[in-house]
């Protein structure tokens, strides 16, 4: 009797050892699955890369789902996605440009114009684009300054607000808007000149602005005339004067 259980015993013993070991090959298979799935990332990865790399990536910058958090939604946005604005973006094979709906010289000043104003902010394609090659092309046609006169006093907060952005590209844009306004203005820019100048004064030091924001202070002292010159050297002192008579 002693015998035989003791022969059970061991058959029991032998019976869940053999039970114990299946766990450890589940694991091994599992272990191998894992790292199977693990080397599996990388080439998604490389996939990824290499989409990124497409040439027409480069001529298709990221846009951005306007729709994505309505709540954030800028002014602008809204009514770029809402269908209103009286020109469209023509996609190129190397450079892009606006389709108007109707000729600008046909096209009210008001909203567009203070609506163009508030989109200089904006960095996400098509939003920056439209906006900024916008703004330039309305104040570009002939009869522009008497046209944009009524609504002046609304686009200097916007251009204002785009030349105090830290980012390089809506500053620009803000330069870029600054120039076309005065072209068409001309010297009823001058009693708002003042609130330009301190964040032109700040950049003015960056070697990377430097010879544009001088080639605008140039062009609105050309424009205003010498009240113009006036207003720059009393905020600018070292800016040199390009007027006869001004040092």
């Amino acid at each position: 009797m002693s015998m035989k259980k003791s022969s059970s015993a061991g058959s029991s013993r032998a019976g869940s050892g053999g039970t114990r070991s299946k766990p450890s090959s589940a694991c091994s298979v599992g272990s191998d699955v894992k790292s199977s799935g693990v080397k599996s990332k990388p080439s998604s990865a490389n996939s990824d890369s290499g989409r990124v790399s497409r040439p027409s990536d480069k001529l298709n910058p990221k846009t951005c789902d306007p729709f994505n958090d309505k709540k954030n939604v800028s002014a602008f946005v809204s009514v770029y996605s809402n269908g209103g604005l009286p020109c469209r973006l023509i996609h190129g094979s190397v450079k892009h440009k606006l389709a108007w709906n109707s000729p600008p010289e046909q096209t009210p000043f008001d909203p567009l114009l203070v609506t163009l104003a508030e989109g200089l902010k904006e960095t996400m394609h098509p939003y920056s684009f439209v906006a900024r090659q916008g703004f330039v092309e309305l104040l570009s046609i002939p009869d522009a300054g008497p046209k944009a006169l009524p609504v002046l006093s609304k686009v200097i907060g916007p251009i204002r607000t785009a030349l105090n952005n830290a980012d390089s590209k809506v500053f620009e844009a803000g330069l870029d808007a600054l120039a076309a306004l005065s072209a068409a203005v001309r010297e009823s820019l001058n009693q708002h000149l003042k609130q330009f100048l301190v964040p032109l004064s700040k950049r003015l030091l960056d070697t990377q602005f430097r010879d544009n924001i001088i080639k605008v202070l140039q062009a609105i002292e050309t424009n205003g005339g010498k009240e113009a010159t006036g207003v720059i050297k009393s905020k600018i002192p070292t800016y040199n004067s390009i007027m006869v008579g001004y040092g």
